[in-house]
């Protein structure tokens, strides 16, 4: 796995380098110690052996999933004072879990479905749950909310996780997210999370309310300096 750099500053970065592996649920990581310069002569660094294909191309292994799925990542630590381009902080900072309920569900086929607002990482959130065009499935996406303006170079970076919790208190239905945020707003999640079947006939307490978990693990800002 390799990073490159777009533009001819100069600058140090220690990387990080990841792969995710869906059964686990964890990032296999590299992470390099030494640190490298970034410059126009050397835009490129990484890692020549991340995993062996053989561990990687076995589906068994949780590497590939969901047909042929797999995810990479890298996280760029700047160690150097630098000019027209992107600073990145990362909030390692434990997230709470929020549970964001919705009423009368049973009403799903005709509306979109908004949370309250909750904060997170500094930043206003929301979720959304609306039925598909054909009304057999459910999506779930999370937003920021109407309320947070972003600057025109500013990104959110999220990872975590979803999930539909259900009312016996098990069987929870989980799908990561990672996604950026910008002034587009257009949000992250899943179109079919779950079915419309499923849903009323399982994830519906008593009072057909549908609670659904949002988990954070990382939660960045992203800004371009002048």
């Amino acid at each position: 796995m390799y990073i490159e750099i777009d533009s001819a500053v100069e600058v140090f970065a220690y990387l990080t380098f990841s792969v995710y592996n869906k059964k686990l649920n964890k990032y296999f990581c590299i992470q390099d110690t030494e640190g490298k310069w970034f410059n126009a002569l050397k835009k490129v660094w990484g890692v020549s052996q991340m995993l062996p294909v053989e561990i990687f191309n076995d589906p068994i292994n949780g590497y590939i999933f969901e047909g042929d799925q797999c995810e990479f990542g890298v996280d760029v630590m700047l160690d150097t004072a630098i000019t027209q381009w992107e600073v990145v902080s990362f909030n390692k900072t434990y997230f709470p879990k929020v549970s964001c309920t919705f009423n009368h569900v049973l009403m799903l086929k005709d509306h979109i479905y908004t949370s309250d607002r909750f904060s997170v990482g500094g930043k206003t959130w929301v979720l959304k749950v609306y039925p598909t065009s054909d009304v057999k499935w459910v999506s779930i996406f999370l937003h920021l909310s109407y309320y947070e303006r972003l600057l025109v170079d500013e990104r959110i970076y999220t990872r975590g996780h979803l999930r539909v919790l259900n009312p016996r208190g098990s069987n929870h239905i989980t799908e990561k997210f990672i996604c950026w945020h910008d002034e587009s707003n257009s949000g992250c999640g899943h179109h079919k999370f779950v079915s419309m079947a499923e849903l009323l006939g399982t994830y519906l307490d008593q009072e057909n309310t549908l609670s659904v978990e949002v988990e954070f693990e990382v939660v960045s800002s992203t800004t371009c300096p002048p």
